[in-house]
């Protein structure tokens, strides 16, 4: 088997055990899936195959894309014609800091609130979330991390964040693997890296 596939198999024994492995918070029941991001295909692969074996042993795996979350807000904020003129009159990096006020601002469309409300109708006893293509908010769109700080105690179902990034030490992410973005660490959340 594969790191990734190894790495799967602890995450899948983690989430069958009763009650689930993956925290030691009640009020922020998440884990991180670290995955290289040159393995985003086979990871989307793995999280579907994962999610059938749950399916199995009677849990529900919602897949949550983040790309769908950063659509959405777009389109219930200004719409993806005033980014693209932003973009064209001042630049991408100018368009790349407007999706951000759309994803953390609260009076446009934050992405805690987004995944709050897509999280509401789920059954805490039933259901488990994954968050994947966080790769969509690359290369600085939205940080990531900071989704995890916000969601504390909003959220009540058991949650993975798959998070495309390289691991530094046994804490330290770096998203997409990017050269000059900052090591993240200190998370209170299990990383399975």
């Amino acid at each position: 088997m594969s790191s990734l596939s190894d790495r799967i198999k602890v995450l899948e024994d983690d989430l069958k055990a009763d009650p689930p492995r993956i925290s030691v918070y009640h009020d922020l029941p998440f884990a991180i899936f670290r995955y290289d991001p040159e393995e985003e295909w086979a990871l989307r692969r793995e999280a579907r195959l994962l999610a059938t074996r749950l399916g199995e042993g009677g849990k529900h795996t919602q897949i949550i894309r983040m790309s769908d979350l950063l659509w959405k807000a777009v389109e219930e904020t200004e719409g993806i014609e005033a980014v693209v003129e932003l973009e064209k009159d001042r630049g991408y990096l100018a368009a790349q800091e407007q999706l951000t006020t759309y994803l953390s601002d609260r009076d446009w469309r934050p992405l805690a609130d987004l995944l709050t409300e897509r999280l509401q109708s789920l059954d805490k006893s039933t259901d488990i979330v994954f968050l994947i293509r966080a790769a969509a908010m690359a290369p600085g769109i939205y940080h990531v991390s900071k989704l995890l700080n916000q969601m504390y105690g909003r959220v009540s179902l058991v949650s993975i964040l798959f998070y495309p990034g390289s691991i530094e030490g046994t804490t330290g992410l770096r998203f997409m693997a990017l050269k000059g973005r900052d090591i993240l660490g200190n998370y209170r959340v299990k990383i399975y890296g």
